[in-house]
């Protein structure tokens, strides 16, 4: 075991987090923590890592274990880059390749004497440093910096990047300092889906121990081997991956609830057994004592039964329905030759898209590469460079965007509700208890409420507005995994069109069947969903290789003939200005009468004629 959790409990804000939970994690297990948001998932990261220590119970690790855990973003002086940052997982390292250089201009400088002193120290140094790998330290950066993505910004000033361009430099650095227990609390979040899948491969041939605290369930599908479960302060260990865990849950909890009907079924008999022992008891005349002993030794064998818990089967979860509006034209997005930049940084290129009532299509594509701006285009708050970019006839938008618009922190959330939805309060309530802001949540500010709280508020104003149109931008971002299943849900019953922007795979092959693909300026869509138009995607990509490599090679081949033509016609054209020019000055000589004129014409002749000989022989060569 690398780690041993043993009947710990946690009280955070007079709330009790767990009580006795205990988890054994052995070395080299990739495990995933699930739960719903506020169960204590990263309550007990922060208590793995040391950053907390648990009220009652002990956690006890391997001897020499390295734990690794980005509990919050440091702060670094303005000269510090993103690069520098990633060298700081090397620090030891790059200490001694600092002393390694100062003893090479030691050595320089160094008598006969100092020299076998210095050459010892070293080579010793040396020996460590390259058993340690120290010589692959630039080669470990250049795959953490293009597998998540950071070319574009790793040289920048750390303290200038935003939040999340900041989370997956840390995000770099904890993996190059290769702990032997990683803890990743949704690594997922601000990558997109080419740095999502590298870190799936990073991480299932990662030689050390994963802890892992996800939402995604693709990613949990293609990392962990085991599931810790974590609900109502109570932690069940599953075998298997994701996919894996919730059907082993579905069957555990349908076989609890069948035990504990049945010993319900068997509490109610003995209950109705002592009741009529004691009736009858106290109808004999005298009473009878003996019916009255059986009737008091079933009660204590009630009592000391140990009672089944009744199962969680239907734990309380938002209820979301989407109203439609009456239904719009049959064309319901229309792009045509869009061309889009800001700057120097072309976004979309002469792009074509089409959308059609009831279609389902999603758009996916690296971070950056203007997917987002694709629906500020549609809705008009972007006007095109060039081509059209409109809505069709009756339609009617409901936006749902990863980043929730705060104008007032302080407002509370009930009154944030209201100003989209018309309605009393009372009502209103009714709807947010909907939504899971239950008695004074729904008092709170909304400057105070946590991404999935501020997605859920969304969603209830979105679910009473008047749309034929959904756009989302990354909906599922901030949600867990029971919010996920109810919105996708109630998009599956949607009954109007659907245009999205996310990185949530397990969401996009669920939901749709059309993907565009955005790379470069170019808007390529698939008729299919996200994995199998990820398949068609690279084929394009391979055979657009292969179509430029067979290009440069003939252009090698090419290259010469032409160039062996441009000198064979560059030789004809002076050849035959030559011979022109000579033949005007024999022309001259013949006819002139002046003695010195005549001397000068032949000795030009003579020389354009040696020079015309010259060219022949190079011509010939070339030829």
């Amino acid at each position: 075991m690398i780690c041993t959790i043993q009947e710990i409990s946690k009280m955070l804000g007079g709330n009790l987090i767990f009580e006795d939970l205990s988890l054994a994690i052995k070395t080299g297990d990739k495990l995933g923590v699930v739960g719903r948001n506020g169960t204590g998932k990263t309550t007990l990261f922060t208590l793995i890592s040391g950053i907390e220590t648990p009220d009652q119970g002990s956690i006890h690790f391997k001897k020499g274990t390295k734990i690794g855990y980005l509990a919050q973003i440091p702060s670094y002086s303005v000269e510090v880059t993103g690069h520098d940052v990633l060298l700081l997982a090397f620090e030891e390292l790059v200490g001694m390749q600092q002393k390694m250089n100062a003893l090479e201009e030691k050595m320089a400088k160094a008598t006969p004497t100092e020299m076998d002193k210095l050459l010892k120290q070293y080579g010793d140094l040396q020996e460590e440093f390259t058993r340690r790998d120290g010589y692959s330290m630039d080669t470990d950066i250049e795959k953490v910096v293009q597998g998540l993505q950071l070319t574009a910004f790793v040289d920048r000033s750390f303290i200038s990047l935003s939040g999340g361009e900041q989370t997956k430099i840390m995000l770099g650095k904890l993996l190059l300092t290769k702990p032997d227990l990683l803890l990743l609390d949704e690594p997922t979040n601000h990558l997109d889906l080419f740095a999502v899948e590298w870190l799936e491969q990073y991480l299932v041939t990662y030689e050390g121990t994963v802890v892992i605290i996800s939402h995604d369930r693709y990613f949990l599908d293609q990392v962990v081997t085991k599931v810790a479960d974590l609900e109502e302060g109570e932690l069940t260990l599953y075998h298997g991956n994701y996919s894996s865990f919730a059907i082993q849950k579905e069957e555990r909890l349908m076989r609890e609830f069948q035990e504990y009907e049945e010993q319900q079924k068997k509490i109610k008999k003995m209950r109705e057994a002592i009741k009529r022992l004691r009736l009858w008891a106290n109808e004999a005349v005298p009473p009878n004592a003996a019916l009255h002993r059986r009737a008091r030794n079933m009660e204590r064998a009630l009592e000391r039964m140990e009672k089944v818990r009744k199962p969680l089967i239907d734990p309380k979860k938002m209820t979301l329905t989407f109203d439609t509006a009456s239904r719009s034209g049959k064309e319901v997005v229309v792009m045509e030759g869009v061309s889009k930049s800001f700057g120097d940084k072309m976004l979309l290129w002469k792009s074509d898209f089409n959308v059609f009532w009831k279609d389902r299509i999603a758009i996916v594509g690296r971070n950056g590469t203007g997917k987002s701006t694709i629906l500020k285009l549609l809705r008009g708050e972007l006007a095109v460079d060039e081509g059209v970019a409109r809505l069709g006839s009756n339609v009617r938008v409901g936006f749902l965007s990863q980043h929730f618009e705060i104008t007032d922190p302080k407002a509370r959330l009930i009154d944030v509700f209201r100003k989209e939805v018309s309605m009393y309060e009372g009502e209103a309530r009714n709807v947010l208890a909907r939504f899971m802001f239950y008695g004074p949540d729904v008092y709170k500010r909304v400057g105070d409420l946590s991404g999935g709280e501020r997605m859920r508020l969304r969603l209830a104003q979105l679910m009473h507005q008047d749309v034929n149109l959904l756009m989302l931008d990354e909906p599922t971002n901030h949600l867990d995994i029971d919010s996920r299943e109810v919105l996708e849900e109630a998009l599956e019953d949607f009954q109007g069109t659907i245009l999205a922007v996310s990185h949530d795979r397990y969401f996009l092959n669920k939901l749709f069947p059309r993907t565009a693909w955005l790379n470069a300026g170019e808007l390529t869509t698939f008729e299919g969903p996200y994995e199998w138009a990820r398949g068609k995607w690279d084929e394009l990509q391979s055979r657009r290789e292969v179509e430029i490599i067979s290009v440069e090679k003939v252009t090698e081949k090419v290259k010469p003939v032409r160039e062996k033509i441009q000198v064979t016609r560059s030789y004809e054209e002076e050849i035959t200005e030559l011979e022109h020019t000579i033949l005007e000055i024999t022309n001259r000589i013949e006819h002139e009468a002046d003695w010195e004129v005549y001397e000068q014409l032949s000795s030009e002749k003579t020389e354009k004629e040696s020079k015309l000989e010259r060219l022949l022989e190079q011509w010939l060569e070339s030829s």
